[in-house]
């Protein structure tokens, strides 16, 4: 079963969101900041290559996080209990 269009942009401009917005999805994945608004409002169409791309974003995103959680609870774990 394929997403619709509509399903498609939603998902896409939730990732936009996952970013931290407009801006920082520009940064991420090096694109001008109109056209990615272009691309959620569906002004132009998302290509297969550019969700690749934004996949590929967002597992950096995520080992990113992992990795400052991680060193988070290792410093959590060395506080001493309140």
């Amino acid at each position: 079963m394929t997403a619709s269009l509509q399903d498609q942009q939603d998902h896409f401009a939730h990732c936009i969101q996952v970013f931290g917005g407009i801006a920082a999805s520009s940064r991420r994945l090096g694109i001008d900041e109109r056209a990615l608004r272009r691309f959620i409002n569906g002004e132009r169409p998302l290509s297969a290559t550019l969700l690749e791309d934004t996949a590929k974003a967002l597992r950096t995103v995520i080992a990113e996080a992992t990795s400052a959680e991680a060193r988070l609870s290792a410093v959590l774990a060395d506080l001493p209990e309140a």
